[in-house]
């Protein structure tokens, strides 16, 4: 749901990139040091597919914005080394959401580190705008046009939605013609 929003948020802005699953290094020559954000989006890169996110292709620039689901099978020393993956390879904001557990936690960049967000409930990502609301346990992302993201189901019933009232529209012009 995040990353699918943020391509649809971000379509029309060429520089910027935004991944999912997808292997980020950030070191030329250097094919250990690596991580794969479950969502990333860099300001900068410009858009289309890649096999990996090798920064030193990328103008040498790190995503500023990285996303981590966390699944039943991750543990809190995993999760700590890659938020310090994050501070070390220069990630501005860093947000980390654990659905089983409903916990969002986020950490800003200040000089060189990442440092702990003390409130989400209502935190605005300072880079993409974008505000999160975590109330009795659900995420809910809002655009900055005050618009929620939607599933993919949700995404797809609006534009059944849209295409059904532009028929309906077009039978009503239709039968004012004939009249």
């Amino acid at each position: 749901m995040i990353k699918e929003n943020l391509e649809i948020f971000y379509a029309t802005v060429m520089n910027v990139f935004v991944g999912g699953d997808l292997l980020w290094y950030p070191i030329e020559g250097d094919n250990k040091t690596r991580l794969a954000p479950d969502v990333m989006v860099g300001f900068g890169p410009l858009k289309g597919d890649r096999g990996s996110y090798q920064q030193w292709k990328e103008g040498g620039i790190a995503p500023q914005v990285a996303f981590e689901i966390l699944s039943p099978s991750n543990y809190a020393p995993e999760m700590e080394e890659k938020r310090k993956f994050y501070e070390t390879h220069g990630v501005e904001e860093y947000y980390s959401y654990d659905p089983d557990r409903f916990r969002l936690k986020g950490w800003l960049r200040q000089t060189n580190q990442l440092l702990p967000i003390t409130e989400m409930n209502g935190w605005v990502s300072p880079r993409m705008g974008i505000r999160f609301s975590h109330i009795q346990g659900e995420l809910e992302i809002y655009r900055p046009d005050g618009r929620k993201f939607l599933t993919s189901v949700e995404l797809d019933q609006e534009a059944r939605q849209a295409q059904l009232a532009a028929i309906q529209q077009a039978q009503r012009a239709d039968h004012q013609t004939q009249r």
